[in-house]
């Protein structure tokens, strides 16, 4: 048992040592996160439409007006006659804010008790809306939507209530004052205060960071391990280490966890540079990041381990590893939000692992999110890592003996 140890740290000893003598491949290494950084730091994605997007509303008004927006709201159709919301109802506000760290919903609407009440007495109303920070570009275009919406039904009201004093013909005694106050409320009855779940606006660049710091992460494990494996083929040096006398299986995981080590450094690094470049705010607990990491690494090391099986060269290695890592690139949402896909691409993100590590970092990060809400990208990332291993491991030891 021992030895087995001893000898998966030799070989992931002996990986990083040959990979620090290259000063060329060392500097890239160090320079790639810090160009991914940079250059992907200033792109904004333009903005989709709104097609069944989950919010949560909490409509604690008995009277005919809560209903009135919350039936606005959710017959509201924007594109191809589709509902731009799919509503569901909360008991609370805090319901509603546990709700978005668990990525139910991409926003919410509070309406209070007495919201009617206020404007059948001629005072303004409030309703909340809670949004979404962990993704600013989703949260706009909610927020603007249903804004537009209340402040179409704030007009309509305010219009109303302007009839009836008018019709009414009533001569006032209020003083000056009280007839500003009345104008206020024809002007603007219903007005909306937005709020969110951590002080201040979350910038886009923070949506971007986390789904950076995945992506090289995971990309550095599969390259790493596949390249790894295949320069040993190309040498000749495989042969020798196979015939040495330690365990397949020390071997498979030595080069693993090698990989994992360099993916966990460049992860690092790009943390670090999102803090003090650009100014991103970490919320969450940093072990916690840290653990969403390793799993993340965890559910791609069975596949970097079948392909450094099958490919017999690094070219082939990296040909077959870009045909898994672009697809993953773009639907996954490293870059853009997977809610603004078309339905059909969202089952496939929903299908990669890599989507899962984003989105419990985005929770942790940028909301503060503890491990309840991440359960389920937890479950999935470590389902996915034990499924490969189980598979890829065996095909490993039966190619590489051939």
């Amino acid at each position: 048992m021992w030895e087995g140890v001893k000898d998966t740290f030799e070989i992931t000893k002996k990986d990083l040592i040959e990979f620090s003598r290259d000063k060329l491949r060392l500097l890239s290494f160090f320079m790639m996160p810090i160009f991914m950084m940079v250059m992907i730091g200033f792109i904004f994605p333009n903005q989709n439409s709104l097609k069944n997007v989950p919010i949560g509303i909490t409509n604690q008004d008995k009277g005919k007006l809560g209903k009135e927006i919350q039936k606005a709201i959710e017959d509201l159709k924007l594109v191809n006659d589709v509902p731009a919301f799919k509503i569901k109802e909360y008991s609370d506000v805090e319901a509603i804010k546990e709700a978005i760290k668990k990525q139910e919903i991409s926003g919410g609407i509070f309406i209070d008790s007495d919201f009617s009440e206020k404007i059948s007495k001629n005072q303004p109303s409030e309703i909340t809306i809670v949004e979404d920070q962990i993704n600013p570009q989703m949260s706009a275009l909610v927020n603007q939507i249903i804004l537009r919406v209340t402040d179409g039904i704030s007009k309509k009201v305010g219009a109303e209530s302007l009839a009836k004093v008018l019709i009414s013909k009533e001569k006032t005694k209020s003083n000056i004052n009280s007839l500003i106050n009345l104008a206020a409320f024809f002007v603007n009855p219903i007005q909306a205060k937005i709020e969110g779940l951590i002080p201040g606006n979350p910038s886009y660049f923070e949506f971007l960071a986390p789904g950076i710091i995945a992506m090289i992460v995971m990309t550095a494990v599969l390259t790493g391990l596949a390249a790894s494996v295949s320069k040993e083929k190309e040498q000749g040096t495989l042969d020798g280490v196979l015939i040495a006398p330690i365990s397949r299986f020390s071997f498979i995981i030595g080069k693993a966890l090698a990989q994992a080590i360099r993916g966990m450094i460049q992860g690092i690094i790009v943390l670090l540079l999102a803090v003090w470049i650009f100014d991103v705010v970490i919320y969450g607990n940093v072990f916690l990041i840290a653990l969403v990491l390793l799993l993340g690494v965890f559910s791609f090391v069975g596949l970097g381990i079948l392909v450094s099986a099958i490919a017999s060269e690094q070219e082939t290695a990296t040909q077959i590893l870009f045909m898994f890592q672009l697809p993953m690139l773009f639907l996954s949402g490293v870059f853009f939000p997977i809610q603004q896909m078309p339905q059909a691409i969202q089952y496939i993100s929903k299908a990669i692992p890599l989507t899962y590590a984003i989105q419990a970092l985005r929770k942790v990060i940028i909301l503060g999110a503890g491990i309840s809400a991440i359960q389920r990208e937890v479950f999935v990332l470590l389902l996915f890592g034990v499924v490969t291993l189980f598979i890829s491991v065996p095909v490993f030891k039966r190619i590489i003996t051939k």
